[in-house]
């Protein structure tokens, strides 16, 4: 049996998979977001080890003794400050904090042929900008370091005491080179960062440490069982569904939310609204459209108006498509695709004395879904092809939200079949690892076909005015707010 870790923006997952591909078990641990400034989004990497040691038993249950070996997967571009033992020196810096955007103006100075090295549009929140404002405004931290590790490969260095990251993590740090497949040292050198604070790149089936006796107690497993590179989340979630190859397009709906589509040749997007990482597979990339504001976005709605999920959507569907006019801009913390603007801000726009709580939580439904369509529309405008849209993650199981997904997107879709896709995938590379299947795209032939969740209904023309509403309304706000 083969364990996946994955290390979420709020939670962690723990996932035991059989050789033959069955679910053993699985287990959620949440664990919470600091905001200790404005802007700011951290986390104590303490949490998600404590969180492991609850996860991991809950999934594996009585088969704890027959785990063979495990794999991680975790959120992107945040970063986690460490000793060479694994001690973490400061809270982790995510990839939704927006402290960094001074630190864009020394990639803004970097040459053109540089950044093509990079394959990506320059974002906060992702390594390269926080290391930056590490050095800036935290040199001690930043001296004393022995490591600046991806949260994933954080765990593993406390699970194993060896460092290492690998591909598809280290291409979503803006210090990562996509033409070489390495660190870009030349990129380094020219932003005066430290090379020898990036781990060394392993590939994703590549056993990288093996469980060291403390940490096999605090997970209840057996000790030296091997441990694999792993993959980002989105990466781990695509290889779940199959998708290493053209041809789907896989939307994961979480804390923020992602259009993922597989690509076999390097293609950068030259309108730099969308991201290319390397995928958990060689010679394999993705494109991705990243929406910040998804699940973070809602969980605030909910919270500050005192719903419960039930209450949200008993609520939200009790009013009509379009909220009666109201629209919601969704960007709490900025926004990536496709404006890059770490200033654009969030509102309820077209408030009347006759909106309830219920419209207040429709209309930011509906906001969410308008930047998922309008970060599809910006993925599908580089030219990818996209023969049918999956859902994936654990944000897009009702099935009330999945409709007004389909008419909003005016597009079928299709789901997988579980809600922790990414850490199925990282269970599935220890198993490749392991030698009980001979590669990842092997592993992604055997995935079950998705099935037709929802269609586009009758509710779908009905959004086509708040959707031109929602687009004309991010300039003037942003403008107005900034």
């Amino acid at each position: 049996m083969f364990l996946g870790i994955d290390v979420g923006t709020s939670a962690l997952k723990a996932l035991v998979l059989d050789v033959d591909g069955s679910i053993i078990g699985s287990e959620t641990v949440p664990y919470p977001l600091a905001t200790p400034q404005p802007g700011w989004v951290e986390s104590n990497p303490q949490a998600w080890w404590e969180a492991a040691g609850i996860a991991v038993p809950g999934a594996a249950g009585q088969h704890a003794p027959e785990i063979a070996a495990i794999g991680l997967c975790g959120q992107m571009h945040g970063v986690v400050l460490s000793d060479d033992a694994g001690q973490a020196l400061r809270p982790a810096i995510l990839w939704a904090d927006s402290r960094t955007r001074r630190q864009l103006d020394a990639y803004g100075e970097l040459s053109a042929a540089l950044r093509r090295k990079l394959a990506n549009p320059v974002a906060t929140g992702m390594a390269g900008p926080t290391l930056l404002w590490l050095r800036d405004n935290e040199r001690q931290h930043y001296r004393q370091a022995h490591w600046a590790l991806q949260p994933k490969d954080w765990l593993r260095l406390r699970l194993t005491h060896e460092a290492a990251t690998e591909p598809s993590d280290a291409s979503g740090t803006l210090l990562y080179d996509l033409t070489t497949d390495y660190w870009a040292k030349d990129v380094l050198d020219e932003l005066d960062l430290r090379l020898d604070l990036l781990a060394p790149i392993r590939e994703s089936v590549e056993i990288c440490g093996v469980l060291t006796a403390s940490a096999a107690a605090h997970l209840g497993v057996r000790p030296n069982l091997p441990v694999v590179g792993g993959a980002a989340d989105t990466a781990a979630a695509a290889l779940a569904g199959g998708l290493l190859d053209p041809g789907p397009v896989q939307l994961s709906i979480g804390t923020g939310a992602q259009a993922v589509a597989p690509r076999d040749r390097l293609a950068i997007d030259p309108t730099a609204r969308t991201h290319l990482y390397r995928a958990a597979a060689p010679d394999r990339w993705y494109a991705m459209a990243a929406m910040q504001n998804a699940g973070i976005a809602l969980e605030w709605v909910r919270t500050t108006l005192g719903a419960t999920w039930e209450e949200v959507y008993a609520e939200a569907f009790a009013v009509p498509p379009g909220a009666e006019g109201l629209v919601f801009l969704p960007y709490l913390t900025g926004e990536r695709t496709p404006y890059f603007d770490p200033l654009a801000r969030g509102a309820w726009v077209g408030l009347r004395l006759s909106h309830s709580r219920g419209h207040l939580l429709r209309a930011a439904l509906e906001g969410v879904a308008f930047a998922v369509r309008q970060g599809l529309e910006a993925l599908l405008a580089t030219g990818v092809p996209a023969t049918e849209l999956r859902l994936a993650g654990g944000g897009s199981f009702d099935p009330r939200w999945r409709q007004l997904l389909a008419d909003v997107l005016e597009q079928q879709l299709l789901a997988t079949a579980t809600t922790a896709a990414s850490a199925l995938g990282a269970a599935l590379l220890a198993g490749v690892g392991f030698g009980a299947w001979p590669d990842a795209q092997r592993v992604a032939a055997l995935a079950a076909p998705a099935e037709l969740v929802a269609n586009p209904g009758s509710a779908a023309d009905a959004y086509q005015d708040s959707y031109l509403r929602y687009r004309q309304l991010y300039l003037p706000i942003a403008a107005a707010l900034s």
